[in-house]
C-alpha cells in the first residue's frame, strides 16, 4: 500500500485532468481490494449447533482483537433443516457461562454463493466437509478445511455433534472450538490479517 500514493501522484503529474481521474481510479481500486475483508464461513449440518458455538466464539476473538473491519464471521449448514432459527437452547446456554452470546444468530443454509464470497470455509466434521467437496466447484477446493485442523491442544479429528447427547457433549464442543479458533487465531495473523497490519 506504501507505494500507491506515490504511483497515483506520478500517473497524475503532466497529464491533464483526465489522467488525474484515471490514477485516482486506480488508487482508490487498489486501497479497496488491499482493504477487502477476510471472511471465514463455519459449517455444520443444521447450523445450530456447533457451528454457530464457532461464530460466536470466533467473532468474540475477532472482536477482543480489532479486526471488526478485516474479518468477517459467518457460519450455515450443509442442511436447511432449520431455516432462520436461534441455536439451540443447550447451544446457547453453554456459550452464555463461557461468555459468548449467540443469540443474535439465525440458522441458514450454504448457499452457491458461499464458495465464491468466502476464503475459509471450516467444517465441523468429515460428512459435512465431503458435502461441502461435492458442491464446491473445484476452482474453490483449497477454501474447504475441517475446523479441528487449527487445534492447537486437543487431538480430535472432527468437533462431534451434540444435539443427541448429554450436557458434557457441548462442553466438549466448546472446548474444540475455543482451541481451534486460537490457531485460527494464529493462521490469520501469520498471513492475510497479520500482513494488513505490518
Amino acid at each position: 500500500m506504501q507505494g500507491i500514493p506515490l504511483l497515483y501522484k506520478n500517473m497524475g503529474q503532466g497529464g491533464g485532468a483526465r489522467a488525474q481521474r484515471l490514477a485516482r481510479m486506480i488508487f482508490l481500486n487498489t486501497a479497496a481490494w488491499c482493504m477487502k475483508p477476510y471472511q471465514v464461513l463455519f459449517v455444520c449440518m443444521g447450523n445450530i449447533c456447533r457451528s454457530p458455538t464457532a461464530h460466536g466464539v470466533f467473532q468474540s476473538k475477532v472482536n477482543a482483537l480489532g479486526w471488526s473491519a478485516r474479518v468477517v464471521v459467518d457460519s450455515a449448514g450443509t442442511h436447511n433443516y432449520h431455516p432462520g432459527s436461534p441455536p439451540d437452547e443447550r447451544s446457547l446456554a453453554h456459550a452464555t457461562r463461557r461468555g459468548y452470546d449467540l443469540s443474535s444468530l439465525r440458522a441458514r443454509h450454504v448457499r452457491d454463493a458461499d464458495f465464491e464470497t468466502y476464503d475459509l470455509i471450516l467444517a465441523m466434521d468429515g460428512d459435512n466437509l465431503a458435502l461441502l467437496q461435492e458442491r464446491c466447484p473445484p476452482r474453490h477446493h483449497g477454501k474447504l478445511r475441517l475446523l479441528t485442523e487449527f487445534c492447537q491442544v486437543h487431538q480430535s479429528p472432527v468437533v462431534p455433534d451434540p444435539y443427541y447427547g448429554g450436557s458434557q457433549g457441548f462442553e466438549h464442543v466448546l472446548d474444540l472450538v475455543e482451541d481451534a479458533c486460537d490457531g485460527l487465531v494464529l493462521f490469520l495473523q501469520a498471513g492475510p490479517v497479520g500482513a494488513t497490519q505490518r
